[in-house]
């Protein structure tokens, strides 16, 4: 699978968990990603519990030894200003 076809999974995986999300997905090097995320389910939540959020939207896609999504390099949640 291609970096930009994984990338389109890691998009379209939190948009499915956070539906009014704005998704940034990044490729770095191969299995690497940095994603920014900018929601208002995020208002009022510690940073612990966004970045929990976003990984359990993904979380299929890290798990086994084929796992397309070695690592999040860099993990931004934000809220909309």
């Amino acid at each position: 699978m291609s970096a930009e076809a994984i990338a389109k999974q890691i998009h379209d995986s939190v948009l499915d968990k956070i539906p009014d999300a704005k998704v940034e997905v990044e490729i770095g090097s191969p299995g690497h990603y940095s994603i920014a995320v900018t929601s208002t389910v995020f208002e009022g939540k510690s940073l612990v519990a966004k970045q929990r959020l976003v990984y359990s939207a993904i979380s299929h896609l890290m798990g086994g030894d084929d796992a397309p999504l070695h690592a999040v390099d860099r993990l931004l949640t934000n809220v909309p200003e």
